[in-house]
């Protein structure tokens, strides 16, 4: 038997996980989760680091005994060190609005082959203050571990989320990094690699970026699949060998993110579950009698993409007034479901035409898996079958990924998906 701990960084919570690996299978245990979100200080929004920090900590100390961590967040975002490897004030977070008039410089899609995205790693860095004075910038995980090991490092999934990534050699850039610092951006690390020791446990390298996590956990059977990543976002996409750098799939806003083994994760990044959570907190209710309410609604279609939901804020007003009418809470959810389906077909019907891949199926995996109606509606507006689960997928693939590096599984990620496949409960919808 082998045990490690996951730890798995959400925008909105995060928690630890202690995954055990025995007899061909993978099982995992929550031991500790705890709340994160942006917080507001001096007009600006930011993320509490060392307040995370508290909670992995205490999480790590609830797993046990284990054989080695991984750690795994949501991208983009990072913190500055000065010379003496301290952390340059409290690290931005995605949704602050000083990228918002950033605009795409022509050429970069040819390069490192991410949709535009305001956030980006490479556009917060022309809005940033503090980096005349930065020694070095950690993505968060990257910046935890270090915090754990004291050794720093880039993992390769992650870092190529910032925008600086050459997507076809998968190295740092020398054309979109040579304005920045010398010895800025750290050396790269890959899925697998070590990346230090905590209390004579070691740190493994995992898909530090958690979509690509989530996606090792997809319990896909052959390589004709889509899946969609549904939490906070819905990463909506299939997995290739080599990246689409199209002008057609640039228009399209088609992301190519390095993925483990080599793989791309080519997707479109949609608003996801946000809109709900959002519409959650300001109604200051739970989502179970909204859903029973929403499957009978008659809702409005709405583009979840359209950046005035991006922020916090009062999201059922917003959906309200880009739909032109008033609506019930449930008439508002089945709105959201309804538009985030369709959105998923839109996303997948383009993967196919821009990629060439072939989709048979649709992998739902993470917490939207638990929505069944989000499921159904998905499997209807898609006209494929949908299969939901594992809910626990990014913890599931980081597990997996720490188990290959200790010896305790093995083979490509093909053998890994066995295990999911073997160990998980799993859901199909088909469409009506």
């Amino acid at each position: 038997m082998t045990a490690v701990a996951a730890v798995d960084l959400g925008a909105s919570s995060g928690r630890v996980v202690r995954g055990v690996v025995t007899d061909g299978r993978v099982h995992v245990e929550e031991v500790h989760r705890f709340a994160n979100g942006p917080v507001h200080r001096r007009g600006s929004l930011h993320w509490d680091l060392p307040g995370l920090y508290r909670e992995v900590l205490a999480g790590l100390r609830l797993a046990g005994e284990v054989d080695s961590i991984g750690i795994d967040s949501w991208a983009v975002d990072y913190g500055l060190l000065d010379a003496s490897g301290e952390l340059l004030g409290d690290p931005f977070c995605y949704r602050d609005s000083r990228t918002d008039a950033i605009k795409p410089a022509d050429g970069l899609y040819e390069v490192n082959g991410l949709q535009f995205q305001p956030f980006n790693t490479m556009f917060q860095l022309m809005a940033e203050p503090l980096l005349p004075q930065a020694s070095q910038l950690l993505l968060i995980p990257d910046l935890l571990s270090y915090w754990l090991t004291g050794e720093r490092g880039a993992e390769y999934t992650n870092a190529t989320t910032t925008g600086l990534i050459d997507v076809r050699t998968g190295q740092w850039s020398p054309e979109l990094t040579r304005d920045l610092p010398p010895g800025l951006l750290p050396a790269l690390r890959r899925p697998g690699d070590p990346a230090g020791t905590y209390d004579g446990v070691p740190v493994i390298a995992v898909g530090s970026h958690d979509t690509a996590s989530a996606v090792v956990a997809v319990p896909a059977e052959t390589d004709r699949f889509a899946y969609i990543s549904c939490g906070t976002w819905s990463l909506v996409g299939v997995e290739l060998s080599e990246p689409v750098l199209t002008a057609e799939s640039r228009a399209a806003n088609f992301t190519n993110e390095g993925g483990v083994d080599g793989t791309i994760r080519y997707l479109r990044n949609v608003m996801g579950l946000w809109l709900l959570q959002e519409c959650l907190r300001v109604w200051d209710t739970e989502l179970a009698p909204l859903l029973h309410e929403a499957a009978t609604a008659t809702g409005s279609v709405f583009d979840p993409n359209d950046p005035v939901f991006l922020p916090p804020g009062d999201m059922p007003g917003r959906i309200e007034r880009w739909c032109g009418k008033s609506m019930s809470r449930a008439e508002i959810v089945r709105s959201v479901l309804d538009s985030l389906a369709l959105a998923h077909r839109d996303a997948i019907a383009d993967a196919q035409r821009l990629s060439g891949k072939e989709v048979e199926i649709v992998h739902v995996v993470g917490g939207g898996s638990h929505n069944e109606l989000l499921c159904q509606l998905t499997a209807d507006a898609c006209g494929l079958p949908v299969v939901a689960g594992p809910a626990e997928a990014t913890a599931l693939g980081n597990v997996l990924v720490q188990a290959r590096a200790v010896g305790a599984a093995h083979g490509t990620l093909a053998d890994l998906r066995k295990l999911v496949r073997r160990s998980q409960a799993l859901r199909r919808y088909l469409p009506r």
